[in-house]
């Protein structure tokens, strides 16, 4: 790579291997692979006569594609920079998420960075999912992905029994070229367009998510057994004596922390003790090797896609009451003002003492005894809830973000139809456990801050420069200010949704203010989290669902087993020492791969399970077409205005085109339209009347058309219930609880709404 880089001029293959010396078949052949494998890179390029070049040098800029539904797109540079319009020609011979080295090609009609795409290096795409078409004898498949606008070629014999109109899951044989379009065979007939339950069959394939477990891995889990052994238990921190109690939804089947308080003459001693996954997930195994491609846990309504398999997740790793469980324990003393004086964590077996539920441990709470809990309990929910209180006054007093928002649920009939979307009520039960396992959090950030090993944080930047001026340009236009300069703190943003609580605007600032925040990240350099307002945060409480949660229980279990004795860790003796590179082999490029890995699964499950809800959305109000629902504006654009349905959490498009005759100006700073000749306003948070004109499922789209306009005094959104969430790059699709809910049936380690919102 220096020899091309110092070069004046791409080189040869001839004159390379002069240059580096090598003259005998076997070098030379070496040297054409390696050259090969740098070019599939994109670290090199090669040239119509067959020289080699560097990108850079040749202002070439490798780049990912990103669609648009309309047919044109964007090359994203992987080194950062000005994203480069692609025309719809270009996008012709790439899909949405292909890497590409792409060059400037000039500058189009919109004064916008034209790219034009040189070389696709990787495809994004293996599997294509969408509805199967025939027409005049010719099929095709109308991706479901709306970023990928090319028509794939499917020939006669590659139909696989597929029928005119329903949706299939396509294998790519030929990709696209500049002249010529995609092909590919189906590989699976996944069912009619309205069949039950086929939506999340379909986002599923279409977000490339692994649903299908390999033998290897059911044979790894089937032979784990289904409890503990002795051996198991061995140089372990017996801790079942200790009254552990689980608290989670009335329908969990996966209990995978427990806790239990005691009072202390300078605070509380807590300990919480998690699932000890990684003691059952070797490295290297085939379980863990799928769980690293799965991230996480993805949970749609009426199912789960799981990390590990059942037998893990319900059976072995779950903290069932009155029998012997391995865990990892973080034992804490906390004082009187709610801050975390020490820690330790070591290897227990614990035995819990009983399965509490968040509406039980309420009532206790509330009324002081429920008759589901039983007596021995309720005393150390009492010292809980009483912990519970100084950790809330401390995160008040530090300044932590709190917005008020709105979880729902979906409710569905026995047909699997939508019978209602009603809100998610949080208990003080749930607001309980989410702090017990957000100082857990934090004990184990500051833990591996100390190690001299790399681990992954959990880390919320602040707003950037770009958000932070289109903010306080739209504050400005209210005569509000946020403080801070170019780097306000969480307290600066607390303080000014203090100031406009009791304002009728008071949601619409609220909202412009979560835009404002970045999306929270896996990576081994510690930045803070801001939403929380911790120095340091990491996720250990949840290895089940997780899997950056099983790589930091690695490197604890690595210091717990090495031969060095550290301040925070407690070792049983007798306990033999283990090499750390066995349990613990990963470096800092290693921990950056896994970190951007994981952040790109919880990115794929949060697309996925919003499309799944967006498409039962539209189905519930495919049979509702021309009724009248009140609204609030919930986002302004250029070319509409986006309207939430009061009551049933749906969002729809009031295209500009059907807003009453006038031209329309989007003030941006303000987030409003406005009519030229009538100066009519529609503004974030204003409340309409709108019927319901069309719903598209393909798109998952619904157009409303104005019915009514309220008066131009702002109502208060019906987002009203308090909740505890933190960041909204930390928020986890919620599961429903009743009978009819969607999760009623669960599937692996399923979770109630309030089990996801507290980690």
């Amino acid at each position: 790579m220096g020899l091309l880089e110092a070069a004046d001029a791409p080189m040869a293959f001839g004159d390379i291997a002069a240059q580096l010396d090598l003259s005998s078949e076997r070098d030379l052949d070496a040297l054409r692979k390696r050259l090969r494998a740098m070019q599939r890179d994109g670290q090199i390029i090669s040239g119509r006569r067959g020289a080699y070049g560097v990108p850079k040098r040749m202002d070439l800029l490798r780049c990912r594609i990103m669609g648009h539904r309309d047919g044109y797109g964007f090359a994203r540079p992987l080194e950062g920079g000005d994203d480069l319009f692609l025309s719809a020609r270009e996008m012709y011979q790439v899909f949405d998420g292909d890497e590409v080295l792409v060059s400037m090609a000039g500058v189009d009609r919109r004064g916008r960075a034209e790219g034009q795409v040189v070389e696709v290096l990787t495809r994004a795409h293996t599997k294509v999912v969408g509805r199967y078409m025939e027409e005049s004898g010719i099929g095709f498949l109308l991706p479901h992905n709306t970023r990928i606008r090319n028509h794939i070629l499917i020939p006669p014999k590659a139909k696989g029994g597929a029928r005119h109109g329903q949706l299939v899951s396509v294998a790519l044989t030929d990709y696209p070229s500049a002249t010529l379009g995609a092909k590919g065979e189906v590989e699976e007939v996944l069912g009619d367009h309205l069949d039950p339950g086929l939506e999340i069959d379909v986002a599923i394939r279409a977000h490339g998510i692994p649903w299908e477990w390999p033998d290897e891995v059911l044979r790894e889990a089937g032979a784990l057994g289904e409890e503990p052994t002795a051996a198991d238990k061995t140089h372990r921190v017996d801790l079942r004596d200790v009254p552990f109690v689980t608290i989670d939804g009335e329908d969990a089947r996966d209990f995978d922390d427990a806790v239990w308080c005691a009072p202390q003459a300078n605070g509380f001693q807590l300990r919480v003790a998690i699932a000890d996954v990684s003691h059952y997930v070797p490295v290297g195994s085939a379980l863990d090797e799928e769980a690293s491609l799965r991230g996480n846990s993805v949970y749609f309504p009426e199912r789960v896609v799981p990390m590990f398999p059942e037998v893990l997740s319900n059976g072995l790793c779950s903290l069932k009451p009155e029998v012997d469980r391995l865990a990892m324990v973080c034992d804490m003393q906390i004082d009187h003002s709610g801050q975390l004086q020490d820690y330790a964590f070591y290897e227990a077996v614990i035995h819990s003492h009983a399965r509490l539920t968040y509406t039980d441990v309420g009532t206790v709470i509330e009324d002081g005894w429920s008759r589901h809990v039983p007596a021995e309990r309720v005393e150390d929910i009492e010292r809980l809830f009483g912990l519970y209180k100084v950790l809330r006054s401390a995160r008040e007093q530090r300044g932590a973000l709190d917005f008020e928002t709105q979880e729902t649920r979906i409710l569905f009939d026995e047909q699997r139809k939508i019978a209602a979307i009603e809100p998610v009520q949080r208990n003080s039960a749930h607001k309980l456990i989410e702090e017990c396992m957000l100082i857990a959090n934090v004990a184990t950030a500051q833990f591996l801050e100390a190690l001299e090993q790399p681990a992954l944080f959990r880390v919320h930047e602040g707003p950037s420069a770009e958000k932070l001026e289109n903010l306080r340009a739209f504050l400005g236009e209210l005569s509000l200010d946020l403080p801070g300069g170019m780097k306000p703190t969480p307290e600066h943003y607390q303080s000014l949704l203090g100031r406009v609580e009791a304002r009728d605007d008071s949601h619409i600032i609220q909202t412009m203010l979560l835009r404002s925040l970045s999306q929270a990240v896996y990576q081994p350099e510690n930045a803070g989290h801001f939403g929380l307002h911790y120095e340091a945060y990491a996720h250990f409480t949840s290895p089940i669902r997780r899997y950056p949660d099983l790589l930091v229980h690695r490197a604890i279990r690595a210091a717990i087993r090495s031969r060095g004795k550290g301040a925070h860790i407690r070792r049983v003796k007798g306990a033999a020492p283990l090499k750390r590179e066995k349990i613990y082999p990963y470096d800092t490029s290693a921990m950056i791969a896994l970190g951007e890995q994981c952040s790109m699964t919880e990115r794929r499950a949060d697309d996925a399970t919003r499309e799944v809800d967006a498409w039962l959305k539209c189905e519930f109000l495919k049979d509702r077409i021309g009724e009248e629902f009140e609204g609030v504006i919930a986002a302004v654009t250029t070319f509409g205005v986006f309207v939430e349905l009061s009551d049933l959490y749906i969002e729809g498009l009031i295209h500009v085109s059907a807003l009453p005759g006038d031209y329309y100006h989007f003030d941006q700073a303000k987030q409003r339209l406005i009519g030229e000749r009538t100066r009519q306003v529609f503004q974030l948070g204003g409340a309409v009347t709108v019927r319901v004109a069309r719903v598209d499922l393909d798109d998952r789209k619904i157009d409303l058309e104005l019915s009514g306009v309220a008066p131009s005094r702002r109502t208060k959104t019906p987002r009203t219930a308090k909740s505890q969430k933190s960041s909204k790059a930390d928020r986890v699709a919620k599961a429903p609880k009743s009978n009819k809910a969607a999760g009623k049936k669960r599937r692996p380690d399923r979770k109630s709404p309030a089990d996801k919102k507290r980690r």
